[in-house]
């Protein structure tokens, strides 16, 4: 198809005369010969599009199809109500089925060409919409924007766009009225604050807090002050708020006290128990030159009486060195699990003993410790040990000392 630019500069010409002229097109358009395409009306449909020549139209068979409105589209085939829902009238060639759908339904086809159909529910139109028809036999609700000059502040698949309010005389417009709120006014002799009668003194303030947003709309002048008064209630509120802090706050600082200071100690006796175990050490492994004779550590200990009398046979601290490391290789066959339940039979707490864990040899540090405190007697750690079902350790520490070995 050859382009033919002397048919289409008339067709310009044509259209920019017709609009010129105030003969606008409805249908938005027009034939090869620039002519506007013409609507069907309603109870008719489109039987020859518009081309070459105008629309040509055929009415809507009665109870088979129709057409509502008019325009450029074919008949619609009529809908058949859902199984169940009575029906209110027939089809007709200017209207559809109308089926009792109820309250907040309305009838739903699945397309232009099907008769299935269902009762589906309403759309309702937003803030800044308005109805134009209100959902029910007719179909769904339709909306459209609100217009100036109108709003609409609810969601409503019935409400209308209303028209915007004015002010009164003693009012002042705080916000102009938009699509989706109405205008907002407020007193013009409004007394958010004022003064005395009279009097150039301070601002009184009324009892209750005012927020003011918008100082240019109460006070006149560009050196107007801004007050926000305080509002004492949210000060106590603020004033607890301060207090509980600072309580917990104190709280976590005494309880980071209280463990430092309990691993202090901790610490201390952990250090005093060994020196105790090396200074025995020391003082049982000498060497007598003099006599040719070697008294090991073990019978040294047997021997030699303790500060301030005899030592007292029935303690664990005094038990030849011997006899401790065979009573803790005992106990270290059992794993961890055995000296464990030992130091909790004993009275140890469980972060002591978690401590006590931590180190290199936790079972001979635990011990030692014991040892250190008053009552660590044999029979008392042979009773904890038959506690535990560690008779085995219990009788170890019970057999007969070894003599002076002779060099």
């Amino acid at each position: 198809m050859k382009f033919r630019p002397a048919a289409f500069l008339l067709y310009i010409h044509i259209s920019v005369l017709k609009v010129g002229a105030g003969d606008v097109c409805v249908s938005s358009q027009f034939t090869s010969s620039g002519e506007c395409c013409s609507l069907c009306p309603a109870g008719s449909g489109v039987a020859s599009k518009c081309g070459r020549e105008n629309t040509k139209c055929q009415p809507c068979q009665n109870g088979v199809t129709f057409s509502d409105s008019e325009g450029l589209s074919v008949c619609q085939a009529c809908s058949r109500c859902p199984l169940g829902v009575p029906q209110l009238s027939g089809c007709t060639p200017t209207q559809d089925t109308q089926c009792d759908c109820g309250t907040g339904y309305f009838l739903w086809k699945e397309g232009n060409g099907s008769t299935n159909s269902l009762c589906a529910p309403c759309n309702a139109c937003g803030r800044g919409e308005g109805a134009v028809r209100a959902c029910g036999a007719a179909g769904n609700t339709v909306c459209q924007p609100c217009s100036t000059g109108t709003f609409s502040e609810a969601k409503s698949p019935v409400q209308t766009c209303s028209p915007c309010s004015g002010c009164e005389e003693n009012e002042v417009e705080i916000r102009a009225c938009q699509a989706n709120s109405d205008t907002l006014c407020m007193e013009r002799d409004l007394n958010i604050i004022s003064r005395p009668n009279g009097s150039e003194g301070p601002w009184d303030f009324p009892r209750r807090p005012v927020l003011i947003e918008e100082e240019s709309s109460v006070f006149s002048g560009s050196a107007a002050p801004k007050l926000t008064p305080q509002d004492p209630q949210g000060g106590n509120n603020i004033l607890i708020y301060m207090s509980v802090l600072a309580a917990v706050v104190l709280g976590l600082l005494v309880y980071v006290a209280y463990k430092c200071w309990k691993s202090f100690q901790q610490k201390a006796a952990l250090g005093k128990a060994r020196a105790a175990e090396l200074n025995n050490v020391v003082e049982g492994e000498k060497l007598h030159s003099d006599s040719g004779v070697f008294l090991d550590s073990h019978s040294l200990q047997d021997s030699q009486p303790s500060k301030g009398g005899k030592r007292d046979s029935r303690l664990y601290m005094n038990l030849p060195p011997n006899r401790h490391d065979e009573v803790e290789k005992l106990l270290a066959e059992g794993g961890s699990r055995s000296w464990r339940q030992l130091a909790a039979v004993l009275g140890y707490e469980q972060d002591r003993v978690d401590m006590f864990g931590h180190g290199e040899d936790p079972i001979h540090t635990l011990l030692t410790d014991w040892a250190q405190q008053e009552g660590s007697t044999l029979e008392l750690l042979s009773s904890a040990l038959s506690a535990i079902d560690r008779h085995d350790v219990a009788r170890a520490l019970t057999a007969p000392n070894q003599g002076i070995t002779v060099v």
